[in-house]
């Protein structure tokens, strides 16, 4: 009877052992998995910048050099024409960028702050750019451009991607605008505050987290697209970088080392400024994402 009391008075204080959780483990697993075949042919370009195409053309890619060869980097960035690959690309990403987040920045305001009679189907209407597949375009811009003389130039570039960044540029500066109290607008508006003040003073300081989003994804996408460079130019001195990397080539076969190392410089810019707005960047990827 002793034992059975003692046992009816230590049950309250037995705690049931916790059940093993799989999902943790499964979601590691998976995510695991998605890095290593995400960072796989980032190592292979790796390793081919430094071995030579004797040694990449005998099977030994995924091999790890003994010595390194930095032959590749040294002809890369001693080739004239990687320089205006890289320079021609500066010129219409960065402009373009440009552009496209002040025209956003604008129209979010508006959206925002200024509504009109039918601004709601107007934003819709601008928007739905983002849905709208660019190759079905490809051929009456080709024909515009042409009539316009400006095919083998970099105007059609830049010219097409500010029009193409309006709408994500748009969605995201008005949602971000949205958020902004309205009494904080009225106050200043009270102050004697011109609605151009209000957007330069009060409402771009505090959208700096979404606006270097927008320089961050604008410069990036526009940095490495390939379709429209192929599209609008036709001499070497026009080709942005990514279509100088394809056209990279060795006396006799394709240079896999060359191009190895000069799809890595290539990306040392959009590197950069994702480092460079690295501070907004997360926060700005949640603010005014889910709200407006």
């Amino acid at each position: 009877m002793a034992d059975t009391a003692t046992l009816g008075s230590t049950s309250g204080d037995y705690v049931a052992p916790k059940r093993f959780n799989p999902w943790p483990v499964v979601i590691f697993i998976c995510l695991f998995t998605l890095a290593i075949l995400f960072l796989a042919p980032t190592f292979g370009v790796l390793l081919s910048s430094v071995k030579t195409t004797r040694d990449i053309a005998l099977g030994d890619l995924w091999a790890i050099p003994s010595s390194m060869y930095w032959g590749n980097y040294v002809e890369v960035l001693s080739n004239p024409a990687v320089h205006g690959y890289m320079l021609n690309t500066f010129l219409v990403a960065a402009p373009a960028t440009a552009f496209s987040i002040a025209l956003g920045v604008l129209a979010g305001y508006v959206f925002a702050k200024l509504p009109f009679k039918g601004s709601d189907l107007v934003f819709l209407l601008v928007v739905s750019g983002m849905f709208f597949p660019p190759q079905v375009i490809l051929i009456p811009l080709f024909r515009l451009f042409n009539l316009m003389g400006l095919i083998d130039t970099l105007w059609p570039m830049i010219i097409v991607h500010t029009a193409l960044g309006i709408p994500i540029c748009t969605l995201l500066m008005r949602n971000f605008f949205a958020t902004v109290p309205n009494p904080l607008r009225e106050a200043a508006i009270l102050e004697g505050a011109s609605e151009w003040q209000v957007l330069t003073k009060i409402a771009l300081p505090i959208s700096l987290p979404a606006i270097a989003v927008l320089a961050t994804l604008q410069f990036t996408w526009i940095w490495n697209d390939f379709l429209w460079p192929l599209i609008f130019t036709q001499s070497d001195e026009k080709r942005t970088i990514m279509l100088g990397l394809v056209f990279m080539k060795g006396q006799y076969s394709v240079a896999w080392g060359i191009q190895g190392a000069m799809s890595l410089i290539a990306s040392l810019p959009t590197l950069i400024v994702f480092l460079f707005f690295q501070r907004y960047f997360i926060k700005g990827m949640t603010m005014g994402a889910v709200k407006g």
